[in-house]
C-alpha cells in the first residue's frame, strides 16, 4: 500500500522526479523478481535505522555500496519524517561535499554485511531446539483468538504446520489445540475473504477482523497446506471445507489460461485500500431484499454506522467488513433454523453478492508469474488432490507444473524467474527450486507419474551445483554465476513463507528417502549445522527447518506399494493409505510392468514385488523394511 502511495506522491511527481533525475541513478526494484537484493538491502536499513520495511529506500555508491537507508518518505516533511523535496537535496550536498562522512559509513555497513553474512557451522541440532521451539510458541499463544502475539497478525502457516507435525512425534496435545483455535478462528474473521473466498494478507488486529486486503498467492498456497494437515491430523471437515474455498478462489481468480498462477491483487481500487471489498447495510438490503438482507447482515456482523475505523485516519465509515459474528450453526440454533436450509440460503446470498461486486471496479492483478510462488501453490493443489481425493486439483497442478517445465526454463534446463505476457526471464533464486521442487515431489505423491519425480531430481541437482555452499554448508539466496553483490548472501528465517534453505533442507531429506542417496541426506545434515546456532538462538522463526529436522529424526518411513497396473481401483487403495497423516513419509508407486524408470530413480526398490499378483504394501523405515502384506488394515496398523 505505502510503495503505492510514495509511488504517485513522489516518483510520479515533476518536482520529486526532476531532484532525482539531475542527481541520482534511480533504480526501482520489485522485490520479488530480486530477492538476494532485497535482502541485502533490507538488512542493511534494519541496522542503520533499527526497522524495516516497504517501500524500501536505499542511496548507494555506483559501487552498491549503501550509505543511507530507509522506508516510506513522503513529499514534504511531516513531523520528524523529512519529505523527499528536503532529503535529495542534503544527500545530494553530503555527497558533493561530505564523502569522506560516506566513505566512513560504507566501510561500516560493508563490514557489517561480511560478518553478517560469515557464520560458521555450529552443533548438530538437537531434540531440545524442537521442544524449545513448542515452549516458545506456547508462550506467544493467543488463547482468545488465536496466532501468536498481539497485532499485527500474520497467519505463518508454517509454523502451524510445524505444530501439527510437533503433535503427530510427541503427541502433547496443546500443539494441536493450537493450530485449531487458530484456523477457527482465522476462518471467521475478516481477514478471509467472505463473500470472494481466499485470505488478505495479514490482520492488522488480534481478532483477525481488520485485514491489510492485499491478496498473495503465495498465502493461499501455505494456509490451504495447514488446513489440509489439520483435516489430516483432526479429521475435522471444517478444516476441508476451508482447503476448497481457497482453491476456488485461486482457480478462479488466480489461474492464467495455460496453466500458471499469477502472484497477488493489490489492496487498493479506485486509489482507496479495501474499497472493493467492503458493503453498506442499505446496498446489502437492496441486493438481498428486506429480509435476506437482514439476516446476512447479522450473521456476518454488520452494523448501520459500519463495523470499523478507517487505518488511515480512525473514522468509522459507514462500510462493514464481512465476518462471521456468530457462527452459522449456532445463528441456526438460536433462531430455530433448519441447519442446512440456512446454509444453502447464506451460500446463495454469498454467490448474489460475488456477482454484484464483479461489478466494482477490481484492484489491479498482479499478473506476473513467478517460479517459487506456483512451486508452493502446485505442492497444495496436490496435496488438496490427494487428500480431498479431488482429481480437478490434481489436474491444475498438473498443468502449472507443465507450464513452468516447459515455458520457464533456459537452454541449459535451469530455472527462470519470471513469465509475464509470454516472455520469461531474470536470473532464478533459491526459492525457485527449493519451491518447485517441493511442488513436483507432492505431486509425484498425488499422481505418481515417474517424469515429475525425474525433474524434481534434476532440478535439485542444479540447485545443488548453483547455490550450494560446499565450505560451510546451507544455500546461498543467489546463484554462483549471478549479479555480483557486495557479499554473497545466506538467509535462514521463516518469515510470511518458510526461508529457501528450511525448504531445501525438507526437500533434501525427502529426496535421499526416495533415491536411497545418503549424499542428500549430507546436504540437509550440513544446512542443519550451518544455521544451527541462529536456530537455537530464534527457534520459533526456524520452524519449518525444524519440520525437516524432525522429518529426518522421528521415524520416518518409506511406503512402497506395487502394484500390476496403475489402475483407478490401485489409487483408490493407495489413497487409504495416504489419508493417515503420517507426515514424516515418502510413498512410492510401483509398477510391476513399468519399472525401467523408477529402478533408475530408486534402485532399493528393485527387489519389492507383487505377492500373488495383489497390491502390496512395504512399510520400510530408514531402509529396514516390516514383512510385506497384501492386507490394508495390517498396512495401515504398520503406519499407525
Amino acid at each position: 500500500h505505502w510503495c503505492h502511495v510514495m509511488e504517485h506522491e513522489s516518483f510520479e511527481d515533476e518536482q520529486v522526479a526532476k531532484l532525482m533525475n539531475d542527481n541520482f541513478v534511480s533504480i526501482k526494484v520489485d522485490r520479488e523478481e530480486m530477492p538476494e537484493v532485497d535482502h541485502l538491502y533490507m538488512s542493511v536499513c534494519q541496522a542503520m535505522t533499527g526497522r524495516g520495511g516497504w517501500p524500501l529506500t536505499i542511496v548507494m555508491s555506483p559501487k552498491k555500496e549503501p550509505f543511507f537507508a530507509g522506508t516510506y518518505f513522503p513529499k514534504t516533511g511531516r513531523g520528524n519524517r523529512p519529505g523527499m523535496l528536503e532529503l535529495l537535496p542534503s544527500l545530494t550536498n553530503a555527497w558533493k561535499n561530505k564523502r569522506n562522512d560516506i566513505q566512513k559509513t560504507i566501510v561500516q555497513v560493508t563490514n557489517y554485511l561480511h560478518k553478517i553474512n560469515n557464520t560458521k557451522p555450529g552443533s548438530p541440532l538437537s531434540r531440545a531446539i524442537v521442544t524449545n521451539a513448542f515452549g516458545n510458541f506456547i508462550e506467544r499463544f493467543d488463547s482468545d483468538y488465536g496466532g501468536f502475539g498481539r497485532a499485527p497478525k500474520f497467519p505463518s502457516p508454517h509454523n502451524l504446520i510445524f505444530l501439527l507435525r510437533y503433535h503427530k512425534a510427541y503427541g502433547d496435545p496443546m500443539s494441536q489445540t493450537m493450530v485449531e483455535k487458530t484456523l477457527s478462528k482465522m476462518r471467521l474473521g475478516g481477514v478471509f475473504d467472505h463473500i470472494g473466498l481466499g485470505f488478505h494478507r495479514y490482520s492488522t488486529d488480534r481478532k483477525w477482523f481488520l485485514p491489510h486486503f492485499e491478496k498473495m498467492l503465495y498465502d493461499q498456497a501455505m494456509i490451504s497446506m495447514a488446513y489440509l494437515e489439520a483435516f489430516q491430523s483432526t479429521n475435522r471437515k471444517e478444516f476441508a471445507d476451508v482447503a476448497h474455498e481457497i482453491f476456488t478462489y485461486v482457480l478462479r481468480d488466480m489461474t492464467n489460461k495455460e496453466g500458471g498462477f499469477y502472484s497477488a491483487e493489490d489492496a487498493d481500487s479506485e486509489g482507496e485500500e479495501g474499497k472493493f471489498y467492503v458493503w453498506s447495510s442499505k446496498e446489502i438490503k437492496e441486493i438481498l431484499g428486506e429480509e435476506d438482507g437482514k439476516q446476512f447482515a447479522e450473521i456476518f456482523g454488520f452494523k448501520e454506522e459500519g463495523n470499523f475505523h478507517e487505518e488511515a485516519t480512525g473514522q468509522i465509515v459507514a462500510k462493514n467488513i464481512p465476518f462471521l459474528k456468530i457462527k452459522i450453526s449456532r445463528y441456526a440454533k438460536q433462531n430455530d433454523i433448519n441447519l442446512e436450509s440456512l446454509k444453502k440460503s447464506v451460500e446463495k446470498n454469498r454467490l448474489t453478492l460475488f456477482h454484484q461486486r464483479e461489478k466494482r471496479i477490481h484492484p489491479l492483478k498482479d499478473d506476473k508469474i513467478l517460479t517459487d510462488w506456483n512451486g508452493l501453490m502446485i505442492a497444495a493443489l496436490a496435496n488438496g488432490g490427494k487428500i480431498l481425493n479431488e482429481q480437478t486439483y490434481i489436474y491444475a497442478a498438473e498443468r502449472a507444473a507443465n507450464f513452468i517445465l516447459s515455458n520457464m526454463r533456459d537452454g541449459n534446463g535451469r530455472l527462470l524467474k519470471r513469465y509475464r505476457n509470454g516472455s520469461a526471464g531474470i536470473q532464478p533464486h533459491l526459492d525457485d527450486y527449493a519451491f518447485l521442487i517441493w511442488g513436483l515431489l507432492d505431486l509425484y505423491e498425488a499422481n505418481f507419474n515417474t517424469y515429475y519425480l525425474r525433474s524434481a531430481i534434476e532440478i535439485a541437482d542444479l540447485m545443488v551445483t548453483d547455490f550450494l555452499d560446499k565450505e560451510k554448508g546451507g544455500f546461498f539466496i543467489g546463484p554462483e554465476n549471478g549479479e555480483k553483490l557486495l557479499v554473497r548472501a545466506k538467509d535462514s528465517y521463516d518469515g510470511a513463507i518458510p526461508s529457501g534453505n528450511s525448504v531445501a533442507s525438507m526437500n533434501c531429506i525427502r529426496l535421499s528417502k526416495y533415491t536411497g542417496d545418503t549424499k542428500w541426506a549430507d546436504i540437509a545434515e550440513n544446512t542443519f549445522q550451518s544455521f544451527s546456532e541462529t536456530i537455537t538462538r530464534v527457534p520459533t522463526a526456524h520452524s519449518f527447518m525444524l519440520a525437516a529436522f524432525m522429518f529426518d529424526q522421528e521415524s520416518p518411513k518409506e511406503i512402497v506399494i506395487v502394484t500390476d497396473k496403475k489402475s483407478p481401483e490401485t489409487i483408490s487403495i493407495v489413497r487409504k493409505i495416504q489419508n493417515i497423516y503420517t507426515p514424516n513419509s515418502i510413498t512410492i508407486l510401483k509398477e510391476t510392468k513399468n519399472t525401467s524408470e523408477l529402478d533408475k530413480i530408486a534402485p532399493w526398490t528393485s527387489y519389492h514385488e507383487a505377492i500373488d499378483g495383489k497390491v502390496t504394501f512395504y512399510v520400510c523405515e530408514n531402509f529396514s523394511c516390516k514383512r510385506p502384506t497384501t492386507d490394508l488394515d495390517i498396512a495401515i496398523k504398520y503406519l499407525q
